[in-house]
């Protein structure tokens, strides 16, 4: 596996172990952006600058008891690792229409651009089970 696809394999892998906020942080440039594109749980789509990744990370870790990534497939592209992979995370407490034991399971293509062995850029494209 090459430099790129183990810094995202183990940006992966830090986040299924419950890391987050600062200490996700070493992943990540300083002007490392996230761009999600509509899904059922952004309808609009967003984009996040470091900050609000880091955000997101601990919100994230606060209402789920666990979450794995499966990665089907990691291929690299020039500064790019195009990723591949199914996402589930499993609901630790009622939060509007999710309930405590739910596993809410996405189907995701991301796009992740890499620079001087930290993740640069996020481009992803979710697609959420009902």
């Amino acid at each position: 596996m090459d430099e790129g696809a183990l810094v995202v394999r183990e940006f992966y892998d830090a986040i299924e172990q419950g890391i987050h906020g600062p200490a996700l942080a070493r992943f990540l440039t300083p002007d490392a952006r996230t761009r999600e594109h509509p899904n059922r749980l952004a309808p609009e789509g967003r984009t996040s600058d470091r900050a609000a990744m880091l955000a997101a990370s601990t919100a994230g870790a606060r209402l789920l008891s666990g979450q794995r990534y499966d990665v089907l497939w990691l291929r690299r592209i020039e500064d790019t690792v195009v990723a591949r992979l199914t996402w589930r995370g499993i609901v630790a407490a009622d939060a509007g229409p999710l309930r405590r034991g739910h596993e809410v399971t996405a189907h995701i293509a991301q796009f992740i651009r890499v620079r001087d062995g930290r993740i640069a850029e996020i481009e992803t494209y979710d697609c959420y089970e009902p």
